[in-house]
């Protein structure tokens, strides 16, 4: 599908045209307002990196609709194997009428998550219903009652997930209550800490123990923090914290929604650091768009729930499943593990010499196709709170779209999908220095 070239990146666009007014004056009778607007177009359809809207836009996806779209905007392969399924069956129930894609969903996930132990899998719908049943296993394997999970962290915004988060606004704000047996620690932030990985574990370790080790039934971590600000902990740090939780007897749970399936350049991003999780959360690029989620874990562990104890009517919906192995597929096929590899070391490199040039970005980092910048006062080093959305309007205007993130709304984030080239990169970032030379005139 050719891509309309009328309003090109670094032209100012004007968002929303005359349709897309129209169907926002529709969106405010009908969709309540707690749901956000951060791109004001209405996307009519995609390919590649590309996304364009009701009027004729054509914008840069910087955002792969929070890292779902890694393997591109409608996907051959996946629109394939979504449009044969659906004319084979849409639903049966797995858990009453089984079907193969299922178990072949599950056994990639199980033969490719850290660790060549024995392992189970089982398909929900969500992320955050991801973290839940995970936590079930835990709490169900061990008899205790208590997660940990780490600052800075975004779990969800099911009520036990809302519990887990680090930010109360906007994601828990006028909720509560919210379950309970949660439990915050420090995290590593080397931006922010200066500590090396021993030092911060150390400091969230004592944290541990000060509330007992014999409590927690489950350590909860990302290990890149998305939502937090692509926060990448120092070395050692999460090596440290396995450690001390298999000597302790609680679950180390890795939350791989946002940085799992490829987007670091590995299959899961805990592979960077070591570590071999008792339980793997993945969702988001999963099933390319389609609501799909899944909880990995050791058999023994896993096998301990009782029968029916997991599961859900529409959990490995039979279509979702079908573009779950359509990714796998097109992942291994197309190398995009290196892609990922080369879009971030280019971004990082982007990024780099913006960094030089403008001392209000802080810091750079991420880890493949997971890439960030930190915007702080460049005397004090203090966080710039919510600078990173003045950021992403000035790209949007220009046909670039930005994700804001971090717990100060001062970090600017790229997850940009794998087929995205050079050239679309280089665009990115001469909108980038662009946005940040009006925004923070030097």
């Amino acid at each position: 599908m050719p891509v309309p070239v009328a309003d090109t990146p670094l032209s100012v666009l004007h968002l929303p045209g005359a349709k897309g007014s129209q169907i926002h004056e529709r969106r405010l009778q009908a969709v309540p307002d707690a749901l956000p607007w951060s791109v004001p177009a209405y996307i009519e359809r995609g390919t590649g990196a590309w996304l364009i809207d009701v009027d004729g836009n054509s914008l840069i996806d910087m955002g792969s609709g929070i890292g779902v779209t890694s393997v591109g905007h409608s996907n051959p392969a996946v629109v394939a194997a979504i449009t044969d399924q659906a004319q084979r069956f849409t639903h049966t129930l797995f858990g009453i009428l089984p079907y193969e894609g299922y178990v072949l969903v599950a056994e990639h996930l199980d033969a490719k998550t850290p660790g060549d132990h024995p392992k189970k899998t089982v398909l929900v719908n969500s992320g955050s219903e991801g973290i839940e049943t995970a936590v079930k296993v835990a709490r169900k394997c061990t008899g205790r009652p208590g997660v940990a999970v780490l600052e800075h962290g975004f779990h969800g915004r099911t009520n036990l997930t809302m519990a887990m988060n680090h930010r109360l606004e906007p994601y828990g704000s006028g909720f509560g209550p919210f379950a309970g047996g949660v439990h915050h620690v420090p995290n590593s932030y080397p931006y922010r800490d200066g500590l090396s990985g021993s030092d911060a574990a150390a400091r969230t370790i004592a944290a541990l123990e000060h509330v007992g080790a014999e409590q927690f039934a489950a350590l909860v971590v990302e290990p890149v923090q998305g939502e937090g600000g692509f926060i990448v902990p120092a070395d050692g740090y999460l090596s440290a914290l396995a450690k001390w939780a298999t000597a302790n007897g609680t679950l180390l749970v890795a939350d791989e929604i946002q940085a799992g399936m490829g987007r670091t350049g590995r299959w899961f991003a805990s592979e960077h650091f070591g570590i071999v999780p008792d339980i793997v959360v993945s969702a988001k690029a999963l099933a390319a768009g389609l609501p799909l989620a899944a909880v990995t874990g050791r058999s023994e562990m896993m096998d301990t729930v009782q029968a029916g104890g997991l599961g859900g009517t529409f959990g490995g919906n039979p279509i979702a499943v079908a573009a779950a192995n359509a990714v796998f597929d097109q992942i291994e096929q197309l190398n995009l593990l290196d892609e990922a590899v080369r879009i971030g070391e280019k971004l990082r490199s982007g990024l780099e010499s913006i960094k030089r040039q403008h001392p209000v970005v802080g810091d750079v980092r991420g880890i493949g196709a997971m890439q960030a910048f930190e915007l702080s006062d460049p005397e004090s080093g203090a966080p710039l709170h919510g600078a990173a959305s003045a950021v992403c309007s000035f790209a949007c205007a220009r046909g670039v779209i930005l994700l804001a993130t971090g717990s100060d709304g001062n970090v600017v984030r790229f997850l940009p999908n794998f087929t995205t080239s050079d050239d679309v990169l280089d665009c990115v970032l001469d909108v980038v220095g662009a946005a940040l030379d009006n925004t923070f005139p030097r």
